[in-house]
């Protein structure tokens, strides 16, 4: 069952499945679920609610609905821990938020064809942290909607055990 963070919507069986189908089963972005994102959830589900919520908002806007799900699908695709590059990073090496969109971007390139479109939209995810300013109205979007599901996934893990009388 595939769902974005506070979403009951089953996603395979939408509009919104038909335009990831060909690359959501790939081993590279099913690899991403190997690796913790954000302390609560996986890179591969961070991926999802990018990139679902980005369609929905794109879609209401009558913007490239279908680009937004793509790029939302492949922003975070790379494969290094973070903790370790910003603890081993020298002096002059490209930041993380820099490093990891343009990484993300190469690996998008290697794994499906991505527009011109797409590619502002992985690389400037992490603006204004990162330079220079999106081109696309849809690059503005899924940079909110990046930070919003981060928050998310911080929050509702939390929330969710306060509910249930779960304290840490």
């Amino acid at each position: 069952m595939l769902k974005a963070i506070c979403s009951s919507k089953e996603l395979t069986d939408n509009s919104y499945y038909d335009c990831v189908s060909d690359i959501i089963g790939s081993e590279q972005v099913q690899e991403l679920k190997n690796i913790t994102h954000h302390v609560s959830t996986t890179r591969f589900q961070h991926c999802v609610n990018v990139s679902y919520y980005s369609y929905i908002v794109c879609r209401k806007f009558k913007l490239n609905a279908r680009s937004a799900a793509r790029a939302g699908l492949l922003h975070d695709l790379f494969y290094y821990d973070r903790k370790e590059y910003n603890a081993s990073k020298a002096k002059g090496q490209a930041s993380h938020s820099r490093k990891h969109s343009l990484e993300a971007c190469a690996n998008a390139s290697e794994l499906t064809h991505i527009t011109c479109l797409e590619r502002d939209m992985i690389e400037k995810h992490m603006w204004p942290a990162t330079r220079p300013m999106p081109r696309y109205k849809e690059t503005y979007i899924i940079t909110i909607i990046d930070k919003y599901c981060a928050v998310l996934e911080f929050c509702v893990p939390r929330v969710q055990r306060i509910i249930a009388g779960k304290t840490r």
